[in-house]
């Protein structure tokens, strides 16, 4: 089966047949009507590469730097929550990858695995995601449970104070575990896989959050709790009192706007995710990379910027960095190699970017991914949103 997948979206057709249908809905879906879902994707369609010939292309090099972490190429996986319920153990088996790829990998709040899972398993340093919760004796738990494990860096996002209206997930009433209605029973009798995976782990809640809150004894008050969790005051000075209780590298993820970029530069941050959440928040919001040149223009000289959202290929990645960003973040590509094979899938997918990313960088006449520019891109055929400026606020 592995011999016949060649790129992202032979992972995602996989994934859709192996996958309970509420959690690869969850993870394959945006909110509202899904067009900023679908723009992360489209838009880095639009951006066209100048291709190169009669250059030296040996002796290519995709090692780079990440948040001040050496990296075997520019690419992160991403925070991604349920990710255990995709595959058993999901979060542990995507770790792995990573670590084996020589990439970060940011674990989720919301994981299925916990904070401690993760760094028994791998026992090598990660990041940790973060949300900014009502309950601040909860959320400093949290990060000091971060700092042990020896996370590397915090990933605080700002982009959730309220969730999205999601409604693939409203109407498959999702759940976690899967709730024994008529509809979950008969859909699961189709995925034998993923069943006897669950069957074989004990994880299947929320580990972050199981047995470390006060009042949550079962899922019915876990998900009331969960649903009430994010806070909707969050400001610029929360995210200082985060920064000084971490005292680590801070990543900032959600800012999609050249206004908070700066906002969060003035915050002391020195990185910061550009990112719509996957289109999972503001359906109606611009895509990430075309957010990604005014973000870049307005603090990139000052502040390392990073983005996520519609990362499918090594050539989405190239155009990423031309655009300006120190490296991208991958969340659907990998989940869907996680989804399709488990462990496998993940080093599967993050091997199609590596080889795509490879490729594309010779034929764009360079040999180490640190010289990327925008001079790689065909200005004439691209939109022109990736000129810095072009569309700026007034």
């Amino acid at each position: 089966m592995a011999s016949t997948i060649t790129n992202v979206e032979d992972l995602r057709r996989l994934a859709e047949r192996r996958v309970p249908r509420m959690f690869y809905d969850y993870a394959d879906s945006g909110s509202w009507t899904e067009g900023t879902y679908r723009s992360n994707t489209d838009d880095f369609a639009s951006i066209k590469l100048r291709q190169r010939v009669a250059v030296d292309m040996t002796d290519r090099t995709l090692a780079s730097t990440m948040a001040g972490q050496p990296v075997a190429m520019p690419l992160a996986l991403a925070p991604t929550g349920l990710t255990g319920m995709q595959h058993a153990d999901g979060e542990i088996l995507a770790a792995r990858a990573a670590k084996q790829a020589g990439v970060p990998f940011t674990l989720s709040t919301m994981s299925i695995c916990s904070i401690e899972d993760v760094a028994a398993d791998i026992q090598s340093p990660f990041w940790f995601q973060l949300y900014v919760m009502r309950d601040r004796v909860f959320a400093n738990k949290l990060i000091d449970r971060a700092k042990a494990a020896g996370c590397s860096a915090l990933v605080l996002t700002l982009d959730l104070q309220i969730l999205g209206q999601r409604n693939k997930d409203i109407k498959n009433g999702l759940s976690t575990p899967p709730k024994p209605t008529l509809s979950n029973l008969l859909n699961l009798a189709t995925k034998p896989r993923w069943c006897w995976g669950m069957l074989n782990t004990k994880r299947r809640h929320f580990g972050n959050i199981h047995g470390h809150v006060e009042g949550v004894a079962d899922m019915s008050s876990l998900s009331s709790w969960t649903a009430n969790q994010f806070d909707p005051k969050l400001d610029w000075d929360d995210v200082r009192r985060i920064q000084d209780r971490w005292g680590g590298k801070l990543i900032l993820k959600g800012i999609l706007d050249p206004e908070d970029a700066v906002k969060a530069e003035r915050a002391g941050v020195d990185t910061l995710i550009v990112s719509n959440h996957g289109g999972r928040q503001l359906d109606g919001a611009r895509s990430s990379i075309s957010a990604l040149p005014e973000i870049v223009d307005a603090v990139g000289s000052r502040v390392e910027v990073l983005m996520d959202g519609g990362v499918r290929s090594g050539q989405d990645v190239l155009k990423a960095l031309a655009l300006g960003a120190r490296g991208v973040f991958i969340g659907r590509a990998f989940l869907y190699g996680l989804g399709a094979l488990g462990e496998r899938g993940v080093t599967l997918s993050l091997d199609i970017i590596r080889r795509e990313l490879d490729t594309t960088l010779a034929l764009c006449g360079l040999r180490d991914i640190r010289d990327v520019s925008r001079n790689i891109l065909d200005l004439r055929m691209s939109p022109s949103w990736i000129t810095p400026g072009a569309n700026a606020a007034v």
